[in-house]
């Protein structure tokens, strides 16, 4: 299959990338550096050109609320437009679990507006709503944190690895369109405050932490499951990125691994991912 992934320089994109490379799929790697601007829609008709499916991972630059908003709009409506007159079979968009249960969020508002231009659009496509990364969570921790206390709202996360995600990505863009939303999570459902503590000891530092129910994430109220998928969750096992990955009809990650209905679960647990990363210093 010829699969364009735009926003291919991206923590995701560079993931789908490799995913798809190894698969032995032939990959075009889309961004502004290969001078590509799926905002404006200059280079996409080229780049769109023969393509069986288009990912897009795009990230915008900006976190202010309508500049987000008309960012997701414009890349939608730019892609979508190309695609119809190119003859693409399956766009696939990242998207975010949870982004139509916390309205206060402008970036997940954007998301979620995004998710029914697409559904609107008449382009047959899948949605992948993943929940937020590992590598986030210590930027997470960050901003509670002040004066030596970190204040985390009682809601729940389910992190997941990005590459887990880009794996999960890349087998779900050869699949036939779903023409709906699939999830993807981590396989550890804690209250925030659980990872969040996490982060603290793997650095050594002398936080306190206290669940508040006033605390804000990025502003917003999370009280109990709003960024964590449904029910009906199956684990992958083995769902890492190696040799011999294939990607195809059953959506195979490796060595026997299969994700089936309900949220897709990366096999990488956070104390997997801390334990390869030094957070010290």
């Amino acid at each position: 299959m010829r699969i364009v992934v735009v926003g291919a320089s991206g923590r995701i994109g560079t993931g789908v990338v490799a995913a798809l490379a190894v698969a032995g799929h032939e990959v075009v790697a889309a961004s502004r550096r290969s001078g590509v601007d799926a905002v404006t829609g200059d280079g996409l008709a080229g780049a769109l050109s023969g393509a069986d499916a288009v990912i897009d991972v795009t990230r915008p630059t900006t976190y202010v609320d309508d500049e987000v908003r008309t960012f997701f709009e414009s890349v939608t409506e730019n892609l979508i437009t190309v695609e119809l007159a190119e003859g693409v079979a399956h766009h696939l968009a990242l998207s975010v679990v949870g982004c139509d249960r916390v309205p206060e969020s402008g970036y997940l508002s954007a998301k979620a507006a995004q998710e029914r231009l697409i559904a609107g659009s008449g382009m047959p496509y899948t949605i992948v709503r993943a929940t937020q990364f590992f590598e986030f969570v210590p930027h997470i921790t960050d901003t509670l944190t002040h004066d030596g206390v970190a204040r985390v709202p009682p809601g729940l996360l389910q992190p997941i690895a990005a590459m887990d995600v880009s794996v999960a990505i890349a087998a779900t863009a050869v699949e036939r369109p779903l023409g709906g939303i699939i999830e993807a999570a981590g396989p550890e459902r804690l209250p925030m405050a659980e990872f969040v503590q996490r982060v603290i000891d793997a650095r050594g530092d002398e936080v306190e932490v206290v669940t508040d129910p006033g605390a804000r994430y990025f502003g917003t109220r999370v009280l109990g499951d709003e960024l964590v998928p449904g029910e009906g969750a199956r684990l992958g096992e083995g769902a890492r990125l190696g040799e011999g990955a294939r990607f195809g009809e059953g959506a195979r990650l490796g060595e026997g691994a299969r994700f089936g209905e309900g949220a897709r679960l990366g096999a990488t647990t956070f104390e997997d991912w801390l334990g390869a990363h030094d957070l010290r210093g």
